[in-house]
């Protein structure tokens, strides 16, 4: 697609062009310089590393020399001259050795600057080669075993008279060569500043009219549209920003239309506004009445409970005060009046929880916190629900019924129990069993209640214990969810806690379900 020229988008990339191509220039021009002052500072430096190893061959050779004199003059024999001549002959051919492969390194790093550059360093390994030709003759000649004192110290005289002038010669050429080096350096930047100052001159007047051409009238519109845009917040929409034929002249034509359409629906929203105070006025009025109705209602539903738990317990305590006199009688009548009590005291421990569940449900939820045998109250909770079970088709088994004394409350604790044993009931009917499992955890009792049904999907584990929160398992719709929601802030109230565990452990599955396990734990009591 093309752009035409008074698009801001073809301004911008024209003036974005000139700008990335002056960059490259520049950064061109810096990359080929460092590049060849790089290149000639490390010829340079191999240069000078070359004149060091010419000196240490001079300080070798002179060694050499002495020594040699030495021992043409003092008659050794040829072994030990040749002993004594050893290792510094070694060191000076080691020194050769080096300096051949700096010249061949120079000859390959002269290969940018053209074949006349790595000519020249070539010739001057011809040099080095006839002063390591010399040595070695020099060195063949000291070691024969027929030359007398004076042929000796004419192989020493040869060899000082025609060392020194090849030596003074290389490092002469060394030296020149390093000296036109950094002069080459020099000369390189003395063309590159011009070059430099040209090209930032003409980046600087570029964007001098880049800014002037473009920028600075796309900011005074930029700022019409700011202040436009501080007015419209003010609901002030009477706005007339100029619109030309480019993209942010169209942003401005759409702000125009946006402040009048706007002012349109001020006015419609004033009128919705009257009419909606109008309503939320009659609304509120019939709030009120049904909330005074419905504070009514709650008054009437505590007072009906408390009038049915004290209807229910005058009977349930001449109930039980007649089990009580029945069981003193004759034994053959001892196992009825023992089940009419235990059925009386299941009775009125139902009354309480249905008074505690109401004060709970106002606010009104009290704990009583005490030493109390968790076992017993466990038994007491699985006595109440055992009618239940057996309705639904279960068994349920209780273990390890022999634990220290647990800190809480005991009514609550027992309705919370019977609780877990209901929604065990309530959606793992058909694993057929309910396992609960009394023991101590460091300072804590524990019970478990372990159902084999279709567990828990890991997605609810998280959110199961959430006030109306259900599992999404088919039974959900059986509960409002706030039993476990409800449990769990009574046992955390006395300082336990209640965890949940789906799937089941292997080892304590029963049947292909993954089963569920919740375990109650409270602290030990103290004393």
């Amino acid at each position: 697609m093309s752009l035409k020229f008074s698009s801001l988008k073809a301004k911008l990339a024209l003036g974005a062009g000139l700008v990335a191509l002056v960059a490259l220039l520049g950064a061109a021009l810096s990359i080929i310089g460092m590049e060849i002052v790089s290149r000639r500072i490390e010829a340079s430096v191999q240069a000078e590393k070359r004149v060091e190893r010419y000196s240490v061959l001079s300080t070798q050779v002179t060694s050499f020399i002495v020594v040699a004199a030495e021992a043409a003059q003092s008659g050794l024999s040829p072994e030990a001259r040749a002993d004594r001549l050893d290792r510094l002959a070694v060191n000076i051919s080691d020194t050769f050795e080096s300096l051949r492969r700096d010249h061949e390194a120079a000859v390959s790093g002269a290969a940018p600057s053209g074949l006349d550059a790595q000519s020249r360093r070539a010739t001057q390994s011809i040099g080095l080669a006839r002063m390591q030709a010399l040595f070695d003759t020099t060195l063949k000649g000291l070691l024969d075993e027929t030359a007398g004192p004076e042929r000796l110290q004419g192989h020493i005289d040869s060899f000082a008279h025609g060392f020194d002038p090849l030596l003074n010669a290389v490092i002469s050429e060394e030296i020149r060569d390093r000296r036109e080096i950094i002069a080459g350096i020099t000369d390189l930047r003395r063309q590159l500043i011009p070059m430099a100052l040209a090209i930032s001159a003409a980046t600087i007047l570029l964007l001098i009219g880049f800014y002037l051409v473009l920028i600075r009238p796309l900011f005074r519109r930029l700022d019409l549209l700011r202040d436009a845009a501080r007015q419209i917040r003010q609901a002030d929409f009477a706005v007339s920003l100029p619109e030309k034929d480019d993209e942010l002249g169209h942003v401005l034509a759409e702000t125009n239309r946006m402040a009048r359409t706007l002012s349109n629906r001020r006015d419609e929203v004033e009128a919705e506004w009257t009419r909606l105070n109008n309503t939320i006025e009659e609304r509120t009025e019939e709030l009120r009445e049904a909330v005074e109705e419905l504070a009514r209602t709650d008054e009437n539903r505590r007072r009906l409970f408390a009038d049915i738990s004290h209807e229910l317990r005058n009977p349930l305590s001449v109930i039980l005060m007649e089990s009580e006199i029945g069981l003193k009688g004759s034994d053959v009548s001892k196992e009825s009046f023992q089940t009419i009590r235990t059925r009386a005291l299941r009775l009125n421990r139902r009354i309480d929880d249905l008074l505690r569940l109401a004060r709970s449900e106002t606010g009104l939820l009290q704990l009583n916190a005490g030493p109390f045998d968790l076992g017993e109250t466990v038994s007491e909770a699985l006595e109440d629900m055992r009618p239940q079970v057996e309705s639904a088709g279960m068994t349920i088994t209780l273990s390890g019924t022999a634990a220290p004394m647990a800190q809480g409350d005991r009514n609550w604790v027992r309705q919370v129990v019977a609780g877990l044993i209901q929604n065990a009931i309530r959606h793992a009917r058909e694993g057929g069993e309910i396992t609960m499992t009394l023991e101590q955890k460091d300072e804590r009792v524990c019970i478990q209640v372990i159902d084999q049904g279709p567990g828990i999907d890991p997605a609810d584990q998280d959110r199961i214990f959430d006030r109306f929160r259900q599992g999404s398992s088919n039974t959900a719709s059986e509960g409002f969810g706030i039993g476990l929601a409800f449990a769990k802030w009574v046992i955390e109230q006395q300082n336990g806690r209640i965890d949940l565990q789906s799937p089941l452990p292997r080892a304590e599955r029963k049947s292909p379900a993954p089963g569920t396990k919740v375990t109650l734990c409270l602290p030990v009591a103290q004393g």
